[in-house]
């Protein structure tokens, strides 16, 4: 195989969920080859990643050996860490085992969140501000991405319920602005830093595709629901007693805001093809 036909191999973590799974099919689509890191890769998700010619490995980030034979003989990384389902701990752990193992691979992109690297108090924020600063001192060079707030989350069951009422609910002031990007866009972004490492290497780039106050949310969903969906704030209260840290991102959200440069980033990587919420919104059906 020649060099200029050589098509490099990029594991990707998280590849059955929505980021890692965006991220998979934004590599295959620039013609990378693409090892999707899964815990189940017998599951469905995985065989659909599988037909469209990504390789399914296995790897538990509770297991270096696994790790290790996942990473074997991959160009880049592409890292990413949650604690939802586990805990904060277990988040920082398991995110620094994964890099800790891709320490020799040539480029690790890392998804964080939009102002991880402030002092935010928000510990799935700070969490990942630890895992950050571990992927610094490894000596491999990286590119860390900060996602704003997703767009996806609005699809999911708890604010589909509220749309059926006719109701957008968030706990957020009315007139402050939210900054927002679908899943598919992180990888599309992703796929460019890798497929560029020259160019983004050693940058920390926080990503949106739209900024939008929740009223304004509620007009774009009154539009592709076909019925008048009206923005109800939720009290904080109410999201502290079922989580501390869900209330400390949205107090952040309320007070501080979560500002990122959509201007700039749609003017300087137009590749992208960015999605404003309403594009992103008209694209799916709401039942």
């Amino acid at each position: 195989m020649t060099q200029e036909s050589y098509r490099p191999l990029v594991a990707v973590a998280g590849a059955t969920g929505a980021q890692g799974g965006a991220a998979a099919r934004a590599l295959l689509d620039q013609g990378f080859r693409v090892r999707a890191l899964t815990r189940t890769p017998d599951s469905a998700a995985a065989a659909a990643l599988r037909a469209l010619g990504a390789e399914p490995a296995y790897a538990d980030f509770e297991n270096r050996g696994s790790l290790d034979l996942a990473l074997k003989g991959a160009d880049a990384l592409f890292a990413m860490s949650t604690p939802f389902g586990t805990d904060i701990d277990t988040e920082i752990r398991q995110g620094v085992a994964l890099l800790e193992a891709a320490a020799g691979v040539g480029h690790i992109v890392f998804t964080s969140a939009a102002h991880a690297d402030r002092d935010t108090g928000i510990p799935h924020f700070e969490s990942k501000r630890r895992i950050e600063r571990r992927l610094r001192t490894l000596g491999t060079p990286w590119t860390i991405l900060g996602p704003a707030a997703f767009m996806d989350n609005y699809a999911g069951e708890w604010s589909m319920g509220g749309l059926r009422e006719g109701r957008f609910v968030l706990p957020m002031p009315a007139d402050r602005p939210l900054t927002l990007i679908p899943a598919q866009d992180i990888g599309a972004f992703a796929a460019l830093a890798l497929a560029r490492p020259q160019e983004f290497a050693g940058r920390r780039i926080d990503l949106a595709s739209d900024e939008l106050t929740c009223p304004e949310i509620a007009r774009v969903m009154t539009g592709v629901c076909g019925r008048p969906i009206r923005f109800e704030p939720l009290p904080l209260a109410e999201i502290e007693a079922y989580s501390a840290d869900l209330a400390a991102m949205f107090r952040y959200f309320g007070e501080v805001g979560l500002e990122v440069d959509v201007a700039g980033l749609r003017r300087d990587h137009p590749q992208v093809g960015w999605q404003s919420f309403a594009d992103w919104a008209g694209a799916r059906t709401w039942a």
